[in-house]
C-alpha cells in the first residue's frame, strides 16, 4: 500500500520568515508524493511580508491578516493563537512548520501544541542567554524549543544549545541555515545582465540613487529592534550624522522599517541630512542587490549577519548580544552596540584600515552550503511517515 501523503501547514508572518521558509516550501512542494503543503500567513507584518512572498512566487493558501496599526505583542499573540485555533481545526495538519523567533512562530507553535499537532522548528537553537536581548525573540526561541518536536539547527553551536536545554539528541538535525539557500536563489537571478540593468534603473528612478559608480562607497544601514527603541536608536542616528560629516565621500543608505517608532525617531533626526538617504523598505531581491553594492553594512538585524558574510561584506552589529556567534568567531561580524562613539569608531576603522577590512571580508561563511531546505525536507519525509 502506498504511503499516505502528509499534510504540512507552514505558518509565517514576517518578511524574514518568508525569505527563510521559501526554500523549504519549494523543496517540500517538489516532493508531491510525500507532502501536501499549505501555506498560512498571519501577516504580522503586511507590506514587507507580501513583498517577500512575491519575490519567491508564493501565494498563501490561508491569510489571517492580523496586522493592526500600532499593534503590540499582546494583540499579535492573542490574534494569532485564536486564528490558528480555527485554521488547525479546519486543516487538521499532520505537522506545523515554523521558523525563527517571531511572535507568529511562537504563538502558532503554542496553538499546535494545544491540539497535540507536531511542530517542526526551522532555525532552532539560537541563544544569547540574555532574556531581554533580543526582545522578545530570545524568550520566543527558548519557548519554541520546549514546544517543538523536530528541531532543525543551523549550526553545531545551535545544536549544543538545544542539548544543554534538554532537547533529546534524536530530535535535532544540523541542516545549515535556509537564509543561505534563499540568498543563493536570488543571487542566481541577479547574475543576469538584464537583472542588473533593471535594479540600477529601479534605484535611479525610485530614489535618485546612482549605484553604477563602482568607486562610490556605500554604508548600508538597517535598524529596527525593539530593544533599541528610544535611546539606542537616537544614539544610532547621532552616529550616522557624525559618520556622514567626517566621511563626505561616503553615501549612507538606510531602508527605513515601517514600525512607527522607528519612522518617527529616524526621520526626525536624519531626514534631509547631507549624504544620508532614507528610503522605503526594499523587497528582498533589490535589497540583496544593494548589499552586493555596499562597502560596509551596519545593522541590528539577525538575518543580515548570516547573509552579508556570504557576499564578502563586513558587518557591524548594533546590539549588545547576538544569538549568531558563529559570525563573530569566523571574524566577519563585530558587535558594536548602540553607543555613538563605538559605532563611529568601528565604521571609521574599517573605512581607513584596508587590511582590517580585507580580513573581515574574506572569512569562510559559517552558516551552511545552501542545501538546508533539501535536508529539512528529507528529514520531514522520514519522521512524519513514522507518526
Amino acid at each position: 500500500m502506498a504511503a499516505r501523503r502528509m499534510n504540512v501547514l507552514v505558518v509565517l508572518g514576517t518578511r524574514p520568515e518568508a525569505i527563510k521558509l521559501a526554500p523549504v516550501i519549494s523543496r517540500l512542494r517538489l516532493n508531491r508524493s510525500s507532502f501536501r503543503v499549505r501555506v498560512c500567513v498571519t501577516a504580522q507584518h503586511r507590506q514587507m511580508l507580501d513583498q517577500a512572498l512575491a519575490i519567491f512566487r508564493i501565494s498563501p493558501d490561508l491569510d489571517m491578516d492580523v496586522m493592526r496599526t500600532d499593534q503590540d505583542l499582546f494583540e499579535i499573540s492573542a490574534d494569532v493563537i485564536m486564528g490558528m485555533r480555527r485554521i488547525l481545526l479546519a486543516e487538521k495538519p499532520d505537522a506545523v512548520v515554523v521558523q525563527g523567533d517571531t511572535t507568529t512562530a511562537f504563538a502558532a507553535a503554542l496553538a499546535a501544541f494545544y491540539l497535540r499537532i507536531p511542530v517542526a522548528h526551522v532555525e532552532a537553537g539560537l541563544r544569547t542567554h540574555e532574556k531581554y536581548f533580543p526582545f522578545p525573540e530570545e524568550v520566543n526561541r527558548c519557548l519554541l524549543s520546549v514546544l517543538a518536536d523536530f528541531h532543525f539547527a543551523p549550526t553545531e553551536g545551535a545544536r549544543r544549545n538545544l542539548l544543554s536545554s534538554g532537547v533529546a539528541a534524536g530530535k535535532i538535525w544540523v541542516t545549515g541555515n535556509t537564509a543561505i539557500d534563499a540568498l543563493h536563489m536570488i543571487r542566481r537571478r541577479l547574475r543576469a545582465p538584464r537583472s542588473q540593468k533593471r535594479w540600477l534603473e529601479y534605484f535611479r528612478k525610485s530614489f535618485a540613487l546612482e549605484l553604477d559608480d563602482e568607486s562610490q562607497r556605500i554604508l548600508l544601514v538597517t535598524g529596527h529592534r525593539r530593544e533599541n527603541f528610544g535611546r539606542g536608536l537616537r544614539q544610532i542616528c547621532l552616529a550616522l550624522q557624525e559618520i556622514a560629516r567626517l566621511q563626505p565621500q561616503l553615501l549612507v543608505i538606510y531602508p527605513l522599517h515601517l514600525n512607527p517608532q522607528v519612522q518617527k525617531t529616524v526621520r526626525s533626526m536624519l531626514q534631509g541630512q547631507t549624504r544620508i538617504r532614507l528610503i522605503e523598505p526594499l523587497a528582498y531581491e533589490p535589497f540583496v542587490f544593494l548589499m552586493e553594492r555596499a562597502y560596509l553594512i551596519l545593522t541590528d538585524s539577525g538575518g543580515i549577519q548570516e547573509e552579508a558574510p556570504t557576499l564578502g561584506k563586513p558587518v557591524l552589529v548594533m546590539r549588545r548580544e547576538t544569538e549568531r556567534p558563529e559570525g563573530l568567531q569566523a571574524g566577519g561580524v563585530r558587535l558594536v552596540g548602540t553607543s555613538r562613539r563605538a559605532i563611529v569608531g568601528r565604521v571609521l576603522e574599517l573605512l581607513r584600515d584596508e587590511g582590517e577590512y580585507r580580513r573581515m571580508a574574506r572569512v569562510t561563511h559559517p552558516y551552511g552550503d545552501g542545501r538546508a531546505a533539501q535536508r529539512i525536507a528529507a528529514v520531514l519525509a522520514n519522521v512524519l511517515e513514522k507518526l
